[in-house]
């Protein structure tokens, strides 16, 4: 990023009562390394307050963490807020344990990313600023992410 422009600013989800978080601080350190502004809601919150956290941090995306193979039930909430305040405008990327069937689901839904455990951190960071910089209204997938290619094509860590 270029020292002229805004910092990228992300909110990281953990909806529901998902206690894993190991990825997370790995992503927020990721992502700060690269200079995002970076806000964590914590565990436990709703899909209504992370959104109300975004917007009023202002922010370019919503990161959304989930292990407990809910993540299209949890975006599906995410996505119903972001439109009900009128906040289309943030992009939606999603981690965690997601079962394959969900993610075309996902992406219908307009949630990218979709990644699983192992994936590089940097494969997410540089998914990240692909979304800011194209907008959250036209994701670079199209809907059309390539799970099994992106994650079997890396090593794992």
């Amino acid at each position: 990023m270029a020292s002229s422009k805004k910092p990228i600013r992300i909110v990281i989800g953990k909806v529901g009562c998902d206690i894993h978080e190991r990825g997370i601080y790995a992503l927020m350190q990721a992502f700060r390394d690269k200079g995002m502004e970076v806000v964590y809601t914590g565990r436990y919150q709703t899909p209504e307050a992370v959104v109300k956290t975004a917007i009023e941090e202002s922010a370019h995306v919503i990161a959304l963490s989930d292990h407990t193979g809910s993540m299209r039930y949890i975006a599906a909430d995410v996505m119903a807020a972001l439109k009900k305040h009128k906040a289309g405008n943030i992009s939606v990327v999603a981690g965690g344990l997601i079962p394959p069937q969900d993610i075309p689901v996902l992406e219908k839904m307009g949630v990218t990313g979709n990644y699983g455990p192992g994936t590089p951190l940097d494969v997410i960071v540089n998914h990240v600023v692909s979304r800011v910089e194209k907008g959250a209204k036209n994701p670079s997938s199209k809907g059309k992410t390539d799970y099994a290619k992106q994650v079997s094509s890396h090593p794992r860590v």
